[in-house]
């Protein structure tokens, strides 16, 4: 099974005026495809560094990010909104919905972006609100959705321009154990398009949902769990 997303020896150093804190360092892990990847770890332990690396937000100081051996950092900022709009999708706590649009056009909007015809756009939209079962509120702005309704919006828009990685941030930490159960059975699904799932999470359902759970400690990756392999062979 090819590797999707590769970090090699990845460290992050941040200047402060107290001195340098080391966020992270030389963390090395291969994400592939089909696979739902939780990072665990204490707050500050360096979890959300590592995303915002994977993803590009950020520029690592040693090491490398890779997305089908082609190396992130080679990248100018254009190609890397690129390659976030396209290739990469995203979820995040507070799903960040655009609340002034209805469900509907959440989806739509990186669509938009991208290019998409508009005809393509709406039926797109439906379809991925159908899949998680939230096609009936689609007229709903985010103030009218519960908060696990919110999310699967968000996971639908995530979803909109096929990318082929997802990145979710403690998607369930705002929800009750339902609509949080609801979540990472969508993010399972999405792993099994075949799709390569980051998550970062203190949450042990999602971790032990996950297919891989990697333990962050101080910056450092310090365990490298398989937590269901019986369900990568299943796929």
């Amino acid at each position: 099974m090819p590797s999707v997303l590769t970090a090699v020896n990845l460290s992050r150093t941040y200047r402060t005026p107290a001195g340098d804190v080391e966020a992270l360092c030389d963390v090395s892990h291969d994400f592939g495809p089909g696979l739902v990847t939780a990072v665990m770890g204490p707050s500050g332990s360096g979890k959300s560094t590592l995303l915002n690396l994977l993803a590009g937000f950020d520029r690592p100081s040693q090491g490398w990010v890779a997305l089908d051996g082609a190396q992130l950092g080679e990248l100018h900022e254009r190609e890397l909104a690129g390659l976030r709009l396209h290739r990469f999708g995203f979820v995040f706590q507070a799903a960040n919905l655009i609340t002034v649009l209805p469900a509907r056009r959440n989806v739509t909007f990186p669509m938009g972006l991208a290019g998409s015809p508009r005809a393509k756009r709406d039926a797109r939209a439906m379809e991925l609100l159908e899949r998680f079962g939230v096609a009936h509120r689609a007229d709903a702005l985010p103030a009218k959705l519960s908060g696990g309704e919110r999310q699967r919006v968000a996971l639908a828009r995530a979803l909109a321009n096929d990318p082929d990685v997802v990145f979710a941030d403690e998607p369930t930490g705002s929800l009750d154990r339902r609509a949080g159960a609801e979540v990472v059975a969508a993010l399972r699904e999405v792993a099994g398009d075949g799709r390569t799932v980051v998550v970062v999470t203190h949450d042990p359902d999602v971790a032990g949902a996950a297919d891989r759970v990697l333990g962050i400690v101080d910056g450092r990756l310090a365990q490298v769990g398989v937590v269901a392999p019986h369900q990568v062979a299943d796929r």
